[in-house]
């Protein structure tokens, strides 16, 4: 049966704490709208980069590169790393206060043929499996940056596809693929998912 097009969260739905936030998005969806179609992700692994964090784009204050940090909760932050990967991260404080949670992994439910379509070769359980594959799969880049994620547009965060995920659901480890603050707890994830990133050791 074809699932519906999740609706956009509201912003007051969003806790107004990155950690919290980043747990919260655990179940809830990634949708993005193109030209042929949506695409919607369950997501199922995050990571918080709070206040403070050493490993956060915010660190060391406002810059014209992450602006998008400082807005309210709710907005997308996107940025190109590595030389070849787009990342997507989600505003989670108040306005004028950098932080914000990386969209690590999500279970592909709608819109799958787009998504291979961007990510030929790939298989459904690895084509969104870490952030920069999920960018791709859902040909996420910059010029997304900056966009309000709990209005209907071409991006952005909805509602649970399937039933809310339960707390105990929730896995936490420190955070994949950082060189600072590299023992914080900061990283959840759906347990038993067969669609995250990162080595199995992490999320068992």
């Amino acid at each position: 049966m074809a699932r519906s097009i999740p609706r956009p969260l509201r912003r007051a739905e969003l806790p107004a704490d990155t950690a919290a936030l980043a747990r919260y998005l655990i179940g809830k969806s990634v949708v993005r709208v193109v030209a042929d179609g949506a695409m919607a992700g369950r997501i199922v692994e995050t990571e918080a980069y709070p206040v403070g964090d050493a490993s956060c784009h915010a660190f060391k204050g406002r810059t014209e590169r992450n602006a998008a940090l400082f807005l309210r909760r709710g907005h997308a932050y996107v940025y190109f790393t590595y030389g070849m990967w787009q990342m997507l991260n989600v505003s989670s404080e108040h306005a004028g206060v950098g932080a914000g949670v990386l969209i690590r992994a999500v279970e592909p439910v709608l819109g799958i043929d787009l998504m291979a379509r961007n990510r030929p070769g790939a298989s459904e359980r690895v084509i969104a499996a870490g952030p920069g594959r999920l960018c791709q799969a859902m040909a996420i880049g910059s010029a997304l940056n900056g966009i309000d994620l709990c209005r209907s547009g071409p991006l952005w965060l909805g509602a649970d596809i399937r039933e809310a995920v339960a707390p105990d659901a929730i896995g936490v480890s420190v955070r994949i693929g950082i060189s600072r603050e590299i023992d914080r707890p900061l990283r959840f994830y759906l347990r038993g998912s067969r669609y995250l990133s990162g080595p199995r050791s992490l999320s068992p």
